[in-house]
């Protein structure tokens, strides 16, 4: 049966019991006379003219291929959809997309989002920090001219600049695993500063290159 509005299925069934002839409300509301005894079929036999429950369609993915794809960005939550979807084979050996992977993941409160990236913070290391915040705090403005700040151009030289997405849940950003770490060798980056004393007031500009530990 074609596919009907809940209107159009209540006037093919109201129209005849109000004394139409079933040609006159074929015409009335442009239906097939076929459609308007099968809406009256249906009637009969469920006791209602709404749609039955549609299966859909079939999933390419069953629940244990699900379930692996869940625990291998568990294990690696940098692993991209696309990669996941080269290396899965769905139901009867076919392939599976990328948008089928995101949405297994999300299923599971999986989501796609940019990185953290910043060292991955020890005990050590926010015990310093602490510290640092603390003897600093009450420093005053005076104190604080005495502090040199500069821009630095920074130059990625141990990867590619990309898109890369971490899979996590929510409140799982600063999680070690969820974390793009910096290179803990340092990495190379360009001070430029500006500074005066030369002669006639001109200014100078310095570039050298520094590690950024």
């Amino acid at each position: 049966m074609s596919r009907l509005s809940e209107v159009d299925r209540h006037r093919a069934l109201g129209l005849p019991q109000a004394g139409l002839p079933i040609s006159e409300v074929s015409l009335c509301i442009n239906l097939n006379r076929t459609t308007i005894f099968r809406v009256r079929q249906r009637l009969h036999e469920t006791h209602t003219v709404s749609d039955r429950p549609r299966s859909g369609r079939p999933r390419c993915t069953t629940q244990r291929q699900d379930r692996n794809l869940v625990s291998n960005h568990m294990n690696n939550r940098f692993l991209s959809a696309s990669a996941s979807s080269r290396h899965t084979r769905g139901r009867n050996n076919q392939c599976i997309s990328a948008n089928t992977v995101s949405k297994r993941l999300s299923t599971s409160g999986l989501s796609a989002r940019r990185p953290y990236i910043g060292p991955i913070l020890t005990q050590r290391l926010r015990h310093q920090r602490t510290l640092w915040a603390q003897e600093h705090a009450a420093w005053d403005r005076i104190q604080w001219r005495s502090v040199e700040f500069s821009n630095e151009f920074r130059f990625c030289i141990d990867h590619a600049d990309g898109h890369v997405h971490v899979w996590r849940r929510s409140g799982e950003r600063y999680q070690a695993d969820c974390v793009r770490e910096h290179d803990r060798w340092g990495g190379a980056s360009l001070m430029m500063c500006c500074c005066t004393g030369s002669p006639k007031g001109a200014y100078t500009l310095l570039a050298g290159a520094c590690l950024d530990l």
